[in-house]
């Protein structure tokens, strides 16, 4: 394994080998749903100077295997969650950047429900500490 440097800010990071769905590897062309995502937010990233704040990365596996199309969101000195159960698809990617975008503007990594967007209702996996803090 070799850790690759990137912006230490806030972040979408995809996993680019999840399955494509519950039941599905692949999609019809052979690619991978956590491919396919990561390319989503992208273009969706790419259309909406809304997100520039929220990079874009991926990397193989976040182990979150019993789930497809897993991304893990965070930032320094914020809480981190794990999401999935994504369709790969601009739907999908836009509400991951629209809760990303709140995410970053916010001061501990807590959205209020009342702004979740609808599309990342029921996909949160867990929620990680930032390194050196608890949540009380």
């Amino acid at each position: 394994m070799k850790l690759n440097p990137v912006d230490p800010g806030a972040a979408v990071v995809v996993c680019n080998t999840c399955r494509f769905s519950g039941d599905g590897r692949e999609d019809a062309a052979g690619r991978r749903g956590g491919a396919v995502l990561a390319d989503a937010l992208r273009q969706a990233q790419a259309a909406d100077p809304a997100y520039a704040g929220v990079a874009v990365q991926d990397m193989p596996c976040l182990f979150a295997c019993t789930e497809h199309c897993a991304i893990h969101l965070r930032a320094p000195g914020k809480v981190g969650y794990v999401l999935g159960r994504f369709a790969p698809d601009a739907d999908a990617a836009r509400a991951i950047l629209d809760y990303a975008a709140l995410y970053a503007a916010s001061e501990t990594g807590q959205v209020p429900f009342k702004q979740w967007p609808a599309g990342v209702k029921g996909h949160f996996i867990t929620r990680t500490p930032p390194p050196g803090f608890v949540v009380e």
